[in-house]
């Protein structure tokens, strides 16, 4: 069974809002970065939670070394979509999970074609994350193309995890020497557990957000 957004919500992992600007995102093909510390912090099932919001007619490539030399990034002139990479890890847990050269012909192929790219890895926060893709040579131009960047927290042990929760989102401004410029739109307060609207979202049309904010709001409502 695919676990949506809307579930998500039900479980306290994210908030309608945040899940509002993650359907949003997908549905205008802006690009997303999610990122957590431990293995099992649930990077996949949000990015595939997001990913049940894509409209039919956006491509989702998911790329990795099974597809030989090309990676599976699709010929030039494809319609543009989505390049989906596992993970930026040095470590290949999977054949979707890419570091270096693979890494930074895939951020290349998204800014010449027009693609969009989803993808994870494992940091401390947001500016630790871009650190990460620095790290792999990806230059600022290219850097640039992330949107949006969910930050999950994990409780107790990866193994047998007791909560997770989307401790912030954040929309790229920009990309200067490695280091990343963003606005913090959504947050999560551990000591009063409950969810804030820290700014409101540019990086989709205010029409989107509110339309999914309203659906998420009353799914909420339904499920109290």
């Amino acid at each position: 069974m695919v676990i949506t957004l809307t579930d998500l919500i039900a479980n306290r992992t994210l908030a309608p809002g945040m899940a509002a600007l993650l359907a949003a995102a997908v549905e205008e093909r802006r690009s997303l970065l999610v990122v957590a510390i431990p293995r099992n912090a649930g990077k996949t099932t949000l990015m595939t939670a997001a990913f049940e919001e894509r409209p039919d007619a956006v491509p989702l490539h998911m790329l990795g070394r099974r597809h030989g030399e090309s990676l599976g990034i699709p010929e030039e002139g494809a319609p543009p979509g989505y390049l989906s990479m596992s993970e930026i890890a040095p470590h290949p847990v999977t054949d979707s999970y890419l570091w270096g050269a693979d890494v930074r012909r895939i951020f290349e192929a998204a800014h010449e074609r027009g693609h969009a790219i989803a993808t994870a890895l494992h940091a401390d926060g947001i500016d630790s994350a871009f650190e990460v893709i620095a790290e792999n040579g990806v230059p600022d131009e290219h850097a640039s193309l992330i949107d949006v960047v969910v930050y999950i927290r994990l409780f107790g042990r990866w193994q047998a995890p007791e909560r997770r929760a989307v401790e912030t989102i954040h929309e790229v401004e920009r990309v200067r020497d490695g280091e990343v410029v963003a606005r913090l739109t959504h947050r999560w307060d551990e000591a009063t557990d409950r969810f804030e609207t820290a700014d409101a979202p540019t990086s989709v049309s205010p029409e989107a957000y509110a339309r999914h904010l309203a659906r998420f709001t009353e799914a909420a409502g339904r499920d109290a």
